[in-house]
């Protein structure tokens, strides 16, 4: 591998630009792991030497979660990711005849548990919308609270867009309504700083595979006293709050993760990103017929995650657009990963008031960390190139100019 994020295929450069799917594993996150493979391979929940070297990984690895998240380390429940986390945030604490405040530009694991409790399990269910810009107005949370309302679940960062939501002041409002808070964080985490305290949240849902830790573990914080029931039951793991035998490597790695993380933040690294991404994002803009999702009213990006932009192509079809660029060895993506090879524009874009061709052609460009100055030279070299290829056949270009 390259420096960054630049791969070398045979005589194809290949960049890869959608961290918000997933990112690769750091040096260190593999060295970290390596050993509870095979030498230290206990179950941490046995009580021999094995077993508490096992239990001594991952209560280190709570230690650095706890430091992420400043919170209690009683508070840190480790679990398989972001997916989980949501599902326990919502079908943990919700009943029939409670009420839910979430948005319609939440990750599909917050939506479809909504529309689940919503439809078969009795509970009433508002999803606000946001402005054009992506940003969610507090004062619609504040609109939306019922006598009933026991939670709100908003995202920190947007998924496809990148944008920002003033989660804190939302904390107040759930605060004065004494209302349960949780946070979906899988893309903000690692990228800016959180603080469960100053938010005010009494859930929050990470994922390590989004900040260069393995797939398939992620950490919860759960404040004292929250009366959430477990998603999983059988053994008494996690304080009896996430049953099954815990996953030791993946644990170790997202430990090592999150302290490499922290260190991100506060290094300057997500500065140099945006600087890269900003500079992306102006070489793209510059072509005719393409913007911004995720824009004020004055045409200024309001606050995003540092690595994120999503723009749009005119005359342009988003899914040929990143079959044409994977081809020139750029990754990039038509919105979520999770809903790759659908044919149904990103829902994110459309709540946000983007007609269905807009949204169609609209491509999410995610740097990861690692990410360099040559990348995005790369990036700007192909994108220009394969607009106007594409343009040219485009039966939308033909329609427009007819």
């Amino acid at each position: 591998m390259a420096s960054g994020s630049g791969l070398v295929s045979g005589a194809v450069k290949r960049v890869y630009m959608d961290a918000n799917a997933t990112t690769p594993l750091l040096p260190e996150v593999v060295e970290a792991m390596h050993p509870y493979w095979m030498e230290f391979f206990g179950n941490a929940s046995s009580i021999h030497l094995d077993g508490q070297r096992a239990r001594t990984a991952v209560d280190r690895a709570r230690e650095v979660l706890a430091e992420l998240f400043h919170c209690h380390e009683a508070e840190v429940v480790f679990n398989s990711g972001g997916t989980e986390g949501d599902n326990t945030a919502i079908f943990g604490l919700l009943r029939p005849g409670d009420h839910l405040i979430t948005t319609s530009i939440e990750h599909s694991a917050v939506l479809q548990s909504a529309r689940r409790v919503g439809g078969t399990g009795g509970v009433g269910v508002t999803y606000v919308d946001p402005e054009p810009s992506g940003l969610i107005d507090p004062e619609a949370i504040r609109a939306a609270l019922r006598p009933e309302t026991r939670l709100i679940s908003v995202m920190l960062a947007n998924n496809e867009t990148g944008v920002l939501q003033p989660v804190e002041e939302i904390g107040r409002i759930a605060a004065e309504a004494g209302v349960f808070f949780h946070i979906d964080a899988v893309q903000g985490a690692g990228k800016v700083p959180l603080d469960v305290r100053r938010i005010g949240c009494h859930l929050l849902s990470i994922s390590a595979h989004k900040m260069h830790g393995p797939k398939g573990v992620g950490a919860m914080f759960v404040r004292r006293g929250t009366p959430l029931e477990p998603l999983l039951v059988g053994g008494s793991h996690e304080r009896r709050r996430r049953a099954g035998t815990e996953n030791v490597p993946g644990i170790v790695g997202l430990g090592k993760a999150a302290e490499l993380a922290m260190k991100s933040v506060e290094d300057g690294t997500w500065d140099r990103v945006a600087g890269l991404r900003d500079r992306l994002e102006a070489g793209v803009l510059a072509l005719s017929g393409t913007g911004l999702n995720g824009a004020g009213s004055d045409g200024k990006p309001v606050a995003r995650a540092a690595n994120t932009t999503n723009l749009w192509f005119d005359q342009v079809e988003g899914e040929a657009l990143v079959i044409a660029l994977d081809l020139k060895g750029v990754a990039v993506s038509g919105g979520s990963a999770c809903h790759s090879g659908a044919t149904e524009p990103s829902h994110v874009l459309l709540a946000m008031g983007l007609d269905k061709a807009r949204a169609r052609a609209s491509l999410r460009f995610s740097l990861l960390k690692t990410a360099t100055d040559a990348d995005v030279d790369h990036v700007l070299r192909v994108v220009p190139e394969a607009v106007e290829k594409l343009r040219a056949v485009s039966p939308l270009a033909a329609r427009t100019l007819g």
